[in-house]
């Protein structure tokens, strides 16, 4: 019996999908958890909407823009960063919302 025939394909399958160099950062109560964040490049930040509303994350900086569009509740969407840099990060429906993510 060859152990990794066995092995690799459980390995793959419990941890196929997962970003092991990741942040998360909440939403919650029309505020991010964290107001500021420093990250490598290649890392991912994923946001969780822990309001009962919906929220829209996005960013406009010249390292990098993105726009997550709204979600609900218990929703997470995730950024990859690609390039090191100085993120400002917002949420297009509560404009209170601000946070900074640096990558380095």
């Amino acid at each position: 019996m060859n152990i990794k025939r066995i092995v690799l394909p459980l390995v793959l399958m419990l941890f196929g999908n997962t970003t092991f160099a990741g942040e998360v950062v909440g939403q919650k109560d029309k505020q991010f958890s964290v107001a500021s964040l420093t990250v490598n490049v290649g890392d991912s930040v994923e946001f969780k909407n822990e309001d009962s509303f919906f929220h829209n994350v996005f960013s406009l900086s010249d390292a990098q823009m993105f726009d997550l569009g709204s979600y609900p509740q218990g929703e997470s969407k995730s950024v990859t960063f690609e390039q090191a840099g100085t993120i400002e990060v917002e949420c297009a429906i509560h404009p209170s919302m601000q946070m900074i993510i640096t990558v380095q």
